[in-house]
């Protein structure tokens, strides 16, 4: 009978100090593989893997491409690389971003997934926007078991909160309690679920009418069960929350693109109303005038938007009580 032996946990904003919880509450000697994929910036140090392995009783290390997985070890994604979780290895790749986010947490959870199926062990900790909720969906959908981090402790809910919505997750537990949870389940023999075959026939893409914000080629989704994911050509995903959020920041960049196109364009007409007399002065500077004023109605515009939120609860803003098996 399988057990349950590859750990998959996955963090954003507020999600080191979670991670550190969890795996300081896990056993020593767990006989689990643990693998952590936290967003970090592509271009710094890292010395995550080092930090972990000071707060927990697993020896924790940066994970490096080919490596064995070996039981009652810490694997550590790299900065800017996905960690894919193979058989019996570890396969790191600068593929493509998902979520604008190199690791990125679907990314190892869908590997994970798709490689060891009712083996794995999903938790989702604090971060902003849904990283991890289609991953999550997906070790479900494969039998796994899927934890995520109390919303109600969660540095930043988000990202517990849209798995809750996307996902059938089977605990959610303060940080400090899902380690024990984990060390508890490990060990039990477990009967592989009678589901459907989750299958690798191809699903037809279908054209979104949105552009990709990384390198504005058309987005494509696919129809399918599970988290809406926008897909383009070259590999990017998108999930609809982070195409929201990104389109907005996107708005506001080309809204100041055209205020400083317009300020140019007015000091530009100052200028040249300096080097002509009579008429074509006055034409110049109402023209100045004009600019500067689509200009200031611009920045209006910007100050005056309001932009909803994109977290999605369901039922409302009520949290999960604190130990809520969902």
């Amino acid at each position: 009978m399988p057990v349950r032996d590859i750990v998959v946990i996955g963090g954003s904003a507020g999600g080191i100090e979670a991670v550190q919880r969890v795996l300081g509450s896990m056993p020593p000697g767990l006989p689990a593989a643990v693998f952590v994929a936290v967003h970090l910036s592509p271009r710094g140090k890292s010395f995550l893997a080092k930090i972990l392995d000071r707060h927990g009783a697993l020896p924790a290390h940066e994970a490096a491409n080919g490596a064995r997985i070996e039981p009652g070890h810490v694997y550590v994604a790299p900065p800017d690389r996905h960690l894919m979780i193979a058989e019996d290895h570890i396969h790191l790749t600068r593929g493509p971003k998902e979520g604008l986010h190199r690791p990125s947490i679907n990314v190892m959870f869908r590997s994970a997934a798709s490689t060891y199926g009712p083996r794995v062990i999903g938790i989702l900790l604090s971060g902003m926007l849904d990283d991890g909720a289609a991953g999550l969906w997906e070790i479900a959908r494969h039998g796994g078991t899927a934890i995520v981090q109390d919303p109600a402790e969660a540095a930043f809910p988000s990202m517990p909160m849209n798995a809750l919505q996307d996902a059938k997750v089977d605990f959610t537990l303060r940080a400090a309690e899902i380690g024990k949870v984990v060390g508890q389940i490990v060990n039990e023999e477990m009967e592989i679920p009678d589901r459907d075959d989750p299958g690798q026939e191809p699903v037809p893409l279908e054209f979104s009418g949105f552009t990709c914000p990384e390198c504005r080629g058309p987005l494509y989704t696919k129809k399918k069960p599970g988290p809406l994911e926008f897909r383009c050509r070259v590999g990017h995903v998108i999930s609809f929350d982070t195409l929201m959020d990104e389109d907005s920041s996107m708005q506001e960049r080309k809204l100041y693109e055209a205020m400083v196109a317009l300020q140019e364009g007015a000091d530009l007409a100052e200028l040249a109303a300096g080097r002509v007399t009579g008429g074509e002065r006055e034409a110049f500077m109402r023209e100045s005038a004009q600019l500067h004023n689509y200009a200031d109605t611009i920045r209006l515009m910007i100050e005056r938007r309001e932009v909803p939120s994109v977290l999605r609860v369901e039922g409302g803003s009520k949290l999960p009580k604190r130990g809520e098996v969902a």
